[in-house]
Formats: C-alpha cells, structure tokens, sequence
C-alpha cells in the first residue's frame, strides 16, 4: 500500500502528493435528549464551522477500541489501591467482566471520536513548485528506496503560521485541540487494523513518538515505511492451498453474496494481522427531512456494532450556487417546453419537483452572502472477525439505513477506493466522485455529525453501561470529585416504587466508602436494608447505630462539643418537638432554658426540663407559659422513644469515636411520621398520635448530627437520606437539607436524596442545585413530566414521556431493572442501565427486591443487555 505520510510536525502532515494537511481533534457535544434549543446552538456552530472552511475539509468519526484495562484504570484513578483494598477487589471483578471471563468473550467497547483534516493553501508559486516536486520524488524515493525530499525551516514556520490561522478562523464555538503526531499516526493504523488488537488510542494520546524534529534547518522525520507494509485484497486472497483448505477459503470468501460479485469486501493484511472491511458510500439521501430526523451520523452510534464514516467536504461559495441554480432552471423550462410540445398529458411530476428544489435552493442561498454549498463524499465502514460477518453487519447497516430513507451502495471493484478515502492525508481517489451529495452548509449540518453520547464522568466508579450507544459503553461516576471541580456533589433519585432508586443509591454509597470516602445513612425502614447493606458491604468498616432502641444518648446538648451548636440544635428539636413558634413567647421561654442547660457544668436535656419547672413557680403569665410548657414536654419526655434525646443516664452518642467509622448507619425502626399534608395545617398537626410528633423531632436531630459530622470530616461525606419525603415534610428538616445542598461543597460533603416525586425534594432552589439527576421509571404521566422538566426535558414531549413511564425497567421484566435516564454536572443528558459488580459482599444486601415463592428473581450483576432502538425514519418536512 502506497503510504501518503512524509513527515509529521506537531498537528501538520506532509503528504506524499505534496499537500501539507493540519489536523485537529473535536470534542463532541450535546446528546440525543438535548432540548431544542441546545440542538440549534450546535448546529449553528457546525454551520458556522462549514461556512469557514477554507474550500476543502475531510471530516472523521473513528470508533476508537476501549480495552479493559483502560476502564478500569480510570475507576482506579485518584484512589490509593493499595490502602483501599475493598475498591481493588471491585476493579478486580470488573476487569473480569469487561474482559469477558464472565462471558467466555471479551466486551467490545468503542468511544466515537471526530478528527477535522483541512488541506492547507500552497505558499504561492514557489510553495507550488516545491509541492509538485515533492510528490515526484517521492514516487521516485518508494521505488528506489530512499528518503523522502527534505522540507526545511522556512517551510515549517509558514505553514504553521497558516494553521494557526485556519485555526482561528474554525474556532467559531467549537472547541479545537490539535492532533499529535501519534494521534495521526493511530489515524492509520487503526484504518488498516479495524477489528485487530492494534495501538489503543489512550496510548497514542499520550506517546510522544513519531514526531519530525528539525535539524541543521532541516525537517528529520523517523521512518514511517512500516505503516506502508500493508496488502490490500478486494473480496480476499485467492485460493493456492491444497483442496480441503481451498474449499473452506472459498466458502468463506463467497459470504452470503456467492460468487465475486459477493465479495464486497477488503482483506487487510498487517503486522497486526488480517483485517475483514467493508466500505459503502452514500449515494442517495432525502430530498427534504426535519432536523431531528436528520441526525444521521449520531444515529450510527446506535447500532450494535461499531461504524466509522469519513466526509470528503468541498465548499461552494453563495454566488457560484445562485448562478448554477439560475442556469439549472433555464434548462428546466427548456424541458418543460419540449414536454409540452410532445405529450398532452402535461409535464411529469419529476419536473414539478426539481423546480421546487431550485427554487428553495436559490432562494436559501441568496438569502446569506455567507451562505456555501457543500458537496460532500460519505464513506462508512464496518469490520468483523470474519468475512460473513463483516457481510452480515454490512447488510445490516443498510437495512437499518434504508428505513430513514438513505440509501447506501457497496460498490464491487471500489473497495479500496472508499477504503482510501478513510487514510489521514491521502488524497481522495477520483472514482469517489460519483457519491457527491449538494446540501447547504446549514442542511448539511443537521445530520448530527458533532452530536455526542457522552454521559457521566471521565473517572469514578462504573456505575453501569449506557443504552443510548448500541456497543457497550461503561458509565463512570466521581461524585465524591465534583467539589474539587467547583460542582455540587448533591444528586437525587426519582421515580417508582420498584425503578431500582434505593439500589443505585446504595450501590453510588458503597462505591464511595470502597474509593475512601464517608457515608452516613439514616434508615428509617422497618427491614433496616441500610444497615444491613453496610454490614455486608462494609465488614469490620461500618457502625450502626439504633435511635429508636435508646441504647445511647443523641442529647444534642451532650453530644455535639461545642456548646453553642448543641443549643441551636436543642432549641431546634424542642420547637419542632411541641409546635411552638422560635419568635413566639413560649419559644422565647425555650430559649432562655435552653441557654441556662447548655451554661451547665454538666449540660442536658434533662436540665432544660429542670430550668422550665423553675420558671413555672413564678406567680406571673411568664410562671403560666413555663408551667404550660413543662406539662407538654413531660408527655413527650416520659415516653421510651424521647429516652435517647431526655435520658440523662444513657451514654452520649461519641462524634469523634462512634461516628468515625467508614459507613455509619443511624437506624430509626419504630419512628413515625406524620402525614405530608400535616405540615402545613397546623390542626391537622396537633391531631396527630404522639408517636408521631415523637418522631419527626427525632428524626430531625439525627439528621443535624449526620450533617455536623459531615461538614466536620476532612474526607468527602456522603449522606444518604432515602425517601427524603420525611425530612422535606417539615420546615425544619427542609432547612437541613437546604444547608447541605447549598453549603456541601464547602466541606466537602454531599447529600444522596431518593423520592417519588421531585417535588418531594422541597423548593426549586434545592431541586435546581443538584447537579447529578436520575429518573427512573414512572407510570404516571404527571410526574413523569415533572421529572423530565427536572433533568431539562420537554416535559410535553410524547416520546420521551412514553420512555419513562413504560419504556424504563419495565414492570415484569426483571433483567430490565435499573434503568435510569440522568443528568451530569456537564448538562449531558444520557440513559443507562446500573451494573451492580458481582461481588457476594455488595450483592447480599443491595436489592430491596423482597423474596419468596413469587418473588422475581435478581437479574444477573454481570450481564449486558442492549437497548438500542431502531433508526427512526425520516418524516416530511423542509431542510
């Protein structure tokens, strides 16, 4: 194979046709959930980045392989292994799993990454002259073998500076990075090996290998001859083995096709080994088409298999299209003059149309003197282990490509050609000319070919794997790194009962715990899941403590050090306690005992209790609220769920000991609440059973003492507060919440909320802080849209209300649980299915799932399931 590489310098490549090309990554941006307006910003972009092209472009969409070991060495980034050994045993299971042990396959894994190559304009007559002489000798240096011509200083310095700037001149809201002489490298190879165990891309990224280097003024380039030792064979190798291996060559070498003319296929051979492609063009594509029916280059993503595709672009001023359209349409009215002289019958429909076509053509394009006409070449390649299954996902592709009306071709005898096309710096082969498409700059945009799928973080715990690319695609979380990243680390769950919430919320704890950090749960349910979630995630790392069994103290007087916080919050607990109002007389009375307590040598509830009896032997109205008080706090102090905030004998809860535990879990079986809308209707409220009113204040204590120890560790602190409707139901435990969202980030520290219905979340500010958001499923289509309008969806939206209320963990399907659509600190929008790590330590006490004779049973941890729907058609509509 001729090599179209000279030299590399930084992000500019010498080719051997004597055109020098510069070479940048782009980040891809937005998802297919992104809203309207967020969908025309990055179209604008990408048409203002077509309108800037300096005539001529090649676009790439690569599918770079992710190998095993480079995700997990992402979960294992920033984290000290070797101290953290729990986490280690995790990354351990999920190597496993990605590299297939579980499977008897390995996982093919594959990130979509987008390469803009622009040919740079040759430095005037003496440039021009160099370029051709620089191609001459290097057909000459390949046959002879000697080195390709030199390129000197100057040379380098005006090129350069010509990239720079087309560089500024592309940097129009998309972001740019040059390539590195690796990157380009990889370009190739990975070109040549599609489907081998060739260079990872993450190692190219970092290798600073093959790079020129100027000399005594001269360019010195390291030998590229070994990427130029590869044989390429359209439809495969013909047979010369003996007979038994010929017939099963042959066999394999027909495909489903039969005969030659079914080879439509490329075999190529490298050093890395053989490597089965095959390459289509497009050749037809709608004559008009929305603009969410047109992302057709994000649409590949969703295949099950990876797609490469390459876009030979060449731009047309606005002037040059006016004028071919005006002359176009002369031509059509002679026909239509020709037509109407032989038939009777009128002019055919074809015509009635292609006059449509010019006549929006010409007048979009004279709409915007900036305006350009693209004629673009699209090739797209896919790959297999095997010649029928390379033919096999060819034909699928087609098919898939077919139903949004795009038709693509797989020429016999054009393989390479297409092939070619997809080389970094090649020059694009005459016979590609036939798949020219015209569109305008800003219809050409809207296929999607900048759009992205990404969702998550770069790093973090692999939570799960994303459904909204049709290979796999692990999902990483760093929560516990949003606040070094100036984010929030707050995040919150909705959705039903049963859409698998409570297990992705334990599942983002444990990995915390596991990665070093601190979580401190409160479980209110009567199972204790959380507890003993903790005690078999966490052995030998976890405490539990039982609030309602009063085997400690948690007087908030005895408990926290400080004096002055112990009295905030035990003048906090005492106005939730008996309804009293803080700027009320009676909430004065609680103030001054509170103060008298805390001043004591040996300060307690108890006291407060002593301070208030004192206050009622007064002969005055202040002697009568105080008596009044000491009446309503002894019936709830003499009861044995107050025992552990009134009873002086109990040890006090120990923050600096018993709290200092990795997982520490604060368990308030036997607790109440009462109901919601008893929080706003004061009668309501009075009327409730003691037990009741007992435990909102109680609960609202432990709640403040989990956030003081959080906001007091220097490790990141995560508090996870399942069914946060019964602390949002109080003013008082949505003030709590309100100080940990707004102040976490601060101390590093964040909150793990679960609800039902954002609303349960409290006020929009707090809802609107959150900066990781998960939805799972939700039947009613109420709060489904509350939901979506939550993650920043269209809450109107049919298709994605029919998503989460039916579509996510679908009720009945087991092997379909945890399903989530979710947000990220990014604003990436993304859906995923969680992948609990088959670990029996973590998978004992996740699910909350109850057992029994007709319970479902647990879908396997280390399973894949694709979720790809199908390519959706293309409706009517104007470009």
């Amino acid at each position: 194979m001729k090599l179209p590489l000279r030299h590399i310098v930084d992000h500019l490549v010498w080719s051997t046709s004597g055109t020098v090309w510069a070479v940048w990554s782009l980040t891809p941006a937005g998802s297919r959930y992104m809203p309207d307006r967020a969908r025309e910003q990055i179209t604008a972009q990408v048409t203002a980045l077509v309108r800037s092209l300096p005539g001529s472009a090649r676009l790439f969409g690569l599918c770079a392989r992710i190998d095993a070991g480079e995700v997990v060495a992402a979960t294992l980034d920033g984290v000290d292994y070797r101290r953290h050994d729990a986490w280690a045993e995790v990354a351990e299971a999920q190597l496993r799993l990605l590299a297939g042990e579980d499977l008897d396959e390995p996982v093919d894994m594959y990130r979509r990454t987008l390469w803009l190559a622009v040919p740079l304009p040759v430095l005037g007559g003496r440039g021009q002259w160099q370029a051709t002489a620089g191609t001459a000798w290097s057909e000459l240096a390949g046959l002879l073998g000697l080195p390709p011509v030199p390129v000197r200083a100057r040379e380098v310095a005006e090129y350069q500076e010509r990239a720079e700037q087309v560089e500024a001149e592309l940097a129009g809201g998309i972001t740019l990075r040059r390539a590195t002489p690796a990157e380009i490298v990889w370009m190739h190879q990975h070109a040549v090996g599609r489907g081998l165990e060739a260079e990872l891309l993450g190692e190219a990224e970092r290798s600073p290998l093959r790079g020129s280097h100027l000399s005594g003024g001269i360019l010195r380039s390291p030998s590229h001859a070994d990427l130029g030792h590869v044989l390429l064979l359209e439809g495969g190798r013909p047979a010369t083995t003996p007979q038994s291996e010929q017939g099963r060559r042959r066999a394999e070498g027909r495909g489903s096709g039969g005969g030659l003319t079914g080879r439509r296929w490329l075999q190529v051979d490298s050093e890395a080994g053989t490597s089965y492609q095959a390459h289509l063009a497009l050749a037809e594509m709608p004559r008009r088409f929305t603009a969410v029916g047109a992302e057709f280059f994000a649409e590949l993503d969703r295949l099950p298999f990876a797609v490469d595709w390459v876009v030979d672009l060449s731009t047309v001023a606005s002037e040059k299209v006016v004028a071919a359209v005006t002359k176009k349409k002369r031509d059509l009215v002679d026909q239509a003059d020709q037509y109407a002289a032989r038939r009777a019958t009128g002019l055919p429909d074809a015509l009635h149309d292609a006059a449509d076509d010019l006549g929006d053509l010409g007048a979009r394009a004279s709409r915007s003197s900036v305006e350009v006409e693209v004629q673009s070449v699209t090739a797209l390649t896919v790959w297999g282990t095997t010649p029928a299954e390379c033919d096999q996902r060819a034909a699928a592709l087609q098919a898939r490509i077919r139903g949004a009306n795009y038709r693509l071709v797989r020429p016999v005898g054009g393989q390479e050609e297409l092939f070619t096309l997809g080389l970094p710096a090649a020059v694009a082969p005459a016979a590609v000319r036939q798949y020219v498409q015209h569109e305008l700059g800003e219809d050409w945009a809207m296929h999607g070919a900048l759009y992205g799928q990404a969702f998550g973080d770069p790093t973090g715990a692999m939570v799960g794997y994303s459904q909204d690319i049709g290979t796999i695609c692990p999902v990483l979380l760093n929560i516990a790194d949003a606040p070094v990243r100036n984010a929030s680390a707050s995040f919150a769950l909705a959705g039903d009962l049963g859409g698998g919430k409570s297990t992705l919320l334990k599942l983002i704890t444990g990995s915390i715990v596991d990665r070093g950090g601190r979580a401190i749960a409160i479980d209110r349910t009567k199972s204790r899941e959380w507890a003993r979630f903790a005690r078999a995630a966490a052995p030998g790392r976890c405490q539990v403590v039982d609030a309602a069994a009063a085997d400690m103290s948690i007087d908030p007087l005895r408990v926290f050090l400080d004096p002055a916080v112990g009295a905030r919050y035990a003048l906090s607990y005492l106005t939730v306690q008996l309804g009293v109002g803080a700027m009320t007389e009676h909430g004065a009375l609680l103030k001054t005992a509170v103060k008298q307590a805390a001043a004591a040598p040996a300060p307690s509830m108890s006291l407060v209790l002593h301070a208030l009896e004192e206050m009622s032997l007064e002969d005055s109205a202040r002697g009568r609220r105080a008596a009044a008080l000491v009446e309503w706090l002894r019936v709830a102090a003499d009861e044995p769920l107050a025992a552990a905030v009134f009873d002086p004998a109990l040890p006090p809860l120990d923050l600096a000991g018993d709290l200092t535990s990795d997982f520490v879990v604060i368990t308030t079986t036997g607790l109440t609440l009462p109901p919601r809308e008893a929080a706003t209707n004061p009668e309501l409220l009075r009327s409730q059973p003691l037990e009741a009113l007992i435990g909102r204040a109680v609960l609202y204590l432990i709640a403040a003492i989990a956030r003081e120890t959080a906001f007091t560790d220097p490790r990141f602190t995560l508090l996870p507060l399942d069914e946060a409707y019964w602390l949002t139901s109080s003013a008082e435990g949505q003030a709590l919440i309100d100080e940990i969202v707004y102040d976490g980030r601060k101390h590093g520290a964040g909150v793990g909320l679960g609800c039902h219905d954002v609303l349960e979340l409290g006020t929009s500010t707090t809802q609107g802080l959150l900066a990781y958001r998960f939805l799972a499923r939700t039947a009613d289509p109420v709060l489904a849209a509350r939901g979506l309008t939550w993650l920043g969806l269209p809450g109107t939206d049919e298709d994605l209300l029919r998503m989460v209320t039916t579509d996510l963990s679908p009720y009945g399907k087991p092997e379909r649980a945890g399903e989530f659509l979710a947000r990220d600190p990014r604003m990436n929008i993304g859906r995923f299915k969680v992948l609990i790590p088959d670990l029996e330590r973590i998978t004992t006490g996740i699910y909350t799932t109850p057992t029994g004779p007709h319970a479902e049973t647990a879908p396997e941890p280390s399973r894949y399931e694709s979720a790809a729907p199908a390519l959706p058609a293309v409706t009517g509509g104007t470009r």
